[in-house]
């Protein structure tokens, strides 16, 4: 099992979670932050400081939301990533699983 992060971080990707992860997990896309699942050791230390609470245990995230947790682990297969042992080696990427980058904007004021 790992955490999925879903929509209320489209378009905003505040990265408290990022700090937060003690194992370099989650990597940033162009529109979001994806959690790589292989590198993911459940922790749940990001859950609690994401501010726009978008960060779900897989077995939580709401129906609403389900496609994010396939969306999670296709941006890290469909493109190559794989798992590279860490996102700030990685750095931003500058696409976004399909589902993700088709969406109008969101979360805008």
């Amino acid at each position: 099992m790992t955490y999925v992060i879903a929509q209320p971080c489209v378009d905003i990707k505040d990265r408290a979670c990022v700090d937060e992860c003690p194992v370099d997990c989650i990597y940033e896309g162009a529109r979001t932050l994806y959690i790589n699942a292989e590198e993911c050791v459940d922790c749940g230390a990001c859950e609690p400081v994401c501010p726009t609470e978008a960060i779900f245990y897989e077995d939580d995230v709401p129906e609403e939301w389900a496609d994010y947790t396939r969306a999670n682990i296709d941006f890290f297969e469909l493109q190559g990533l794989g798992s590279p042992g860490g996102a700030r080696a990685a750095g931003v990427q500058d696409y976004d699983d399909p589902m993700i980058a088709a969406l109008p904007p969101q979360n805008q004021d």
